[in-house]
């Protein structure tokens, strides 16, 4: 399950309210520079934005495709490990204004991991190490290390070690 921080509010909804919680230049500030990474061919400057101006940790070999958009308000709680894959138009979120409360959860995706294009990544997901997502998907719990998960809601596919061990014997009993 998410590890979600709760935080009730009075009054209208929480997004009315979100500059109680963040500093507007903050979040203006964060804008720009996500807007600049989202179009930016250059991996390693999209990760130099990232990690040194937004404050992201990000893993050596990371990419970020184009159009790519991280959390606008808590960027610095989003880490991403060695050589993972975030897909096209992909969404990664820390937060989440309801109308009562507001919610706050760290996004920690592991090494080796494929996120396909067009995925949102919910707030307080962790995602295992060599783990896939599949194209569209909405990640609203955790992934298992070497897994292969997709849809909405989200569902485990299968998994990448037993996949890899399908293919292996496939190709063992072509060759005989």
């Amino acid at each position: 399950m998410r590890k979600i921080e709760r935080y009730p509010v009075e009054g209208p909804n929480a997004l009315w309210q979100v500059y109680k919680t963040v500093s507007p230049w903050k979040a203006v500030r964060n804008f720009v520079f996500i807007q600049l990474a989202r179009y930016c061919p250059i991996l390693p400057v999209k990760n130099w934005i990232y990690s040194k101006v937004l404050g992201m940790k990000v893993g050596k070999h990371t990419a970020f495709a184009l159009m790519v958009m991280v959390d606008v308000f808590f960027p610095e709680r989003i880490e991403v490990g060695d050589n993972t894959i975030i897909g096209y138009n992909t969404t990664i979120l820390a937060h989440e204004y309801l109308i009562k409360e507001y919610r706050l959860g760290d996004v920690k995706i592991g090494q080796g991991v494929m996120i396909g294009a067009n995925s949102t990544i919910l707030p307080g997901v962790t995602i295992g190490d060599h783990a896939v997502v599949a194209a569209g998907s909405v990640v609203h719990k955790d992934v298992a290390p070497h897994s292969f998960v997709g849809g909405n809601p989200l569902r485990e596919l299968g998994s990448r070690r037993q996949n890899a061990e399908d293919i292996l014997n496939a190709a063992q009993q072509d060759t005989i």
